[in-house]
C-alpha cells in the first residue's frame, strides 16, 4: 500500500500537468477564426488512432496443416444431411392400385368396384373406335416421338389434331403439349414477366399456382368466384395509377374449378376485363367437352365469343380420355409459345398415337351429341340424391361433373378434416366397394378452400350406380360424423 500511493500521487500530477500545458494560453489554436482548446486535439488525435487500428488487417496467425490423423478423424466424425427429410406420420400416400382401365367400372384387389374417382367425364375410356385409331397409329408411327416438336418431333398427326382442336372450338390456331398439367404453368410465364400484374382466383389448383410462380409477376388474389372482390381488386390496382396502365395484366381463372367443383361466371369477367383494360387466361382442364351446348366449354355455355378469351388452355386427360394439353387462340398467341414456353420448347412432341386419340374423342363428341345428355343427367340425378347427406353438404356447380362435398361443421384443422373424409372414402371402398377419393394436397399447395370429397361423373354410369355411391355415402357419414 506503501509503494503503491506514491505512483498514484505520480501520476495524477503528471496528468495534471498535461492537461495544464494544453489549456493554457500558448496550447490553444486559431483554425478559421476559431478558437480551439488543447484538449480537442488530443481528442482528434484519438480518434484518428482508433480509425487507423479499425481500418487494418487484423492479424491471422499462420495455419498449421491438419495431420493424416486428424483428417481421417474428421471424416469419421462427419455426418452428412439426408437427402430428403423423413417422411411426417400421417403424411405417406397409399393409394389404391387399378388393375384394368379406370372407366365407370374398374378392379381393385381382385374386386370390381364403382369408380367416381376419374375424370372419365365422357366415359369414352375403353371406346372401340379410339383403341382401334391408337393401334392403327402405334402401327404407323411406333410409341413415341423421340424428339421435341421444333427437333423433328412434330407428325402429322400433331398438326391434324391442333388443327381439329382450333376448328372445333372456333379459335385461329391451336398449340399441343405433351403433358397435361405442364400446359398451364408453361403458358403463364411464356406471357407473364416480372413487372406485370396477375390477378388470380385464390382457389386455383396448384398447376395454375405453379405458373404464377414461375412468372416472376406481381400476383394479388381476389375471394373464391366472387365478383364484387374481383371488381374490387381490379379498381384498386388501376384506379388513380398511372404504372398500371403501362405494363401487362392478367386475369387467371378456372372455367371450373378443381379445388371446389363452381363455375366460373365468364359473362361478368368479361365485362370486368373490358372496363379494366385486362387481359383473360382460362383454364378449361375440366369444362372442356362438358360445358356448352355441343361441349365447347364455359365459352359457348354463356355465349360469349371465344375471341374475347386471349389464352385458353386444357388438359385431354378428362373428357377426351386421352393425355396432353392444349392452348388454343388467335395466331400470334400460339406461335409466340413455339418459341417461348418451356413445357412444348423442351419437351419430347406427345406421342402420336394420343394425338389420334384426341381427334377421335373430338369425332365421337361431334358425332354424339347424346353423351353431353347422359352426363347432365346423371349430374342432376346424384345432386339430387347426395342432397340430404348426413354432416356433409354439395359446394359445387350444379353444372360441374365434379361433385364437391365438405363438411357441414368442420373443425379447427385442415389436417383433422381430411382424416375424417378419408376415413368416410376407406369405409365406402371397403364396404361397398365404391371407389372416391378425398382432396389430398401437398405442402406446395398453397389453395386455402376447404378440404372435400370430390366424386367425378361420368356419361358412363348408370343409375344403379350413382344410388349406389348415394346410399353408401349417407350410411358412411352418419356413422363417422
Amino acid at each position: 500500500m506503501e509503494v503503491i500511493l506514491p505512483i498514484a500521487n505520480a501520476t495524477a500530477a503528471a496528468i495534471a500537468r498535461v492537461s495544464a500545458a494544453f489549456n493554457a494560453p500558448h496550447a490553444r489554436a486559431v483554425v478559421f477564426g476559431i478558437h480551439i482548446d488543447g484538449h480537442l486535439v488530443v481528442e482528434g488525435l484519438l480518434i484518428a488512432a482508433i480509425l487507423f487500428q479499425l481500418s487494418r488487417k487484423s492479424y491471422k496467425p499462420p495455419k498449421k496443416p491438419l495431420t493424416e490423423k486428424e483428417i481421417d478423424e474428421l471424416c469419421d466424425e462427419w455426418k452428412p444431411e439426408p437427402l430428403c427429410p423423413p417422411i411426417k406420420e400421417g403424411a405417406r400416400i397409399d393409394t389404391p392400385t387399378l388393375e384394368c382401365a379406370a372407366g365407370p367400372h374398374t378392379t381393385i384387389d381382385g374386386k370390381e368396384v364403382v369408380n367416381f374417382a376419374s375424370a372419365n367425364y365422357l366415359g369414352l375410356i375403353g371406346n372401340e373406335k379410339i383403341i382401334d385409331s391408337c393401334v392403327g397409329s402405334v402401327e404407323k408411327y411406333g410409341v413415341g416421338s423421340c424428339g421435341p416438336r421444333g427437333f423433328y418431333g412434330t407428325i402429322d398427326v400433331h398438326l391434324d389434331c391442333e388443327a381439329k382442336i382450333a376448328k372445333f372450338l372456333g379459335t385461329q390456331d391451336s398449340i399441343l403439349y405433351s403433358y397435361g398439367i405442364s400446359t398451364i404453368f408453361s403458358v403463364i410465364p411464356a406471357f407473364c414477366k416480372k413487372g406485370d400484374i396477375i390477378v388470380a382466383d385464390e382457389g386455383v389448383h396448384w398447376a395454375v399456382q405453379n405458373g404464377l410462380q414461375l412468372s416472376r409477376s406481381t400476383v394479388v388474389y381476389f375471394k373464391h368466384n366472387d365478383m364484387a372482390s374481383l371488381a374490387s381488386t381490379l379498381e384498386k390496382l388501376t384506379h388513380g395509377n398511372k404504372r398500371t396502365e403501362k405494363i401487362r395484366r392478367y386475369i387467371v381463372v378456372e372455367a371450373i374449378y378443381q379445388n371446389s367443383g363452381q363455375v366460373a361466371p365468364l359473362d361478368e369477367i368479361i365485362r370486368l376485363k373490358e372496363k379494366y383494360r385486362f387481359r383473360v387466361i382460362l383454364e378449361e382442364s375440366h369444362s372442356f367437352g362438358v360445358l356448352g351446348k355441343s361441349g365447347r366449354g364455359l365459352a359457348e355455355h354463356y355465349g360469349v365469343p371465344i375471341e374475347k378469351i386471349d389464352i385458353v388452355t386444357a388438359g385431354m386427360g378428362n373428357a377426351l380420355a386421352t393425355d396432353g394439353g392444349f392452348c388454343t387462340g388467335s395466331v400470334r398467341v400460339v406461335d409466340h409459345q413455339r418459341l417461348s414456353s418451356s413445357g412444348y420448347v423442351f419437351s419430347a412432341s406427345l406421342p402420336p398415337y394420343l394425338a389420334t386419340a384426341a381427334i377421335s374423342a373430338v369425332n365421337h363428341l361431334e358425332e354424339n351429341p347424346a353423351v353431353l345428355s347422359n352426363l347432365r343427367s346423371n349430374i342432376a340425378l346424384l345432386h339430387k340424391e347426395l342432397s340430404d347427406i348426413p354432416g356433409l353438404e354439395i359446394a359445387s356447380d350444379i353444372l360441374s361433373p365434379i361433385i364437391f362435398l365438405k363438411l357441414k361443421k368442420p373443425t379447427s384443422s385442415a389436417v383433422a378434416d381430411l382424416e375424417l373424409l378419408e376415413v368416410i372414402a376407406e369405409k365406402v371402398l371397403k364396404e361397398d366397394s365404391v371407389f372416391i377419393a378425398a382432396t389430398k394436397r401437398s405442402n406446395l399447395d398453397k389453395c386455402r378452400l376447404p378440404v372435400g370429397i370430390r366424386l367425378f361423373v361420368s356419361a358412363g354410369h348408370t343409375e344403379s350406380d350413382i344410388s349406389r355411391v348415394s346410399t353408401s355415402l349417407k350410411m358412411v357419414a352418419s356413422s363417422v360424423l
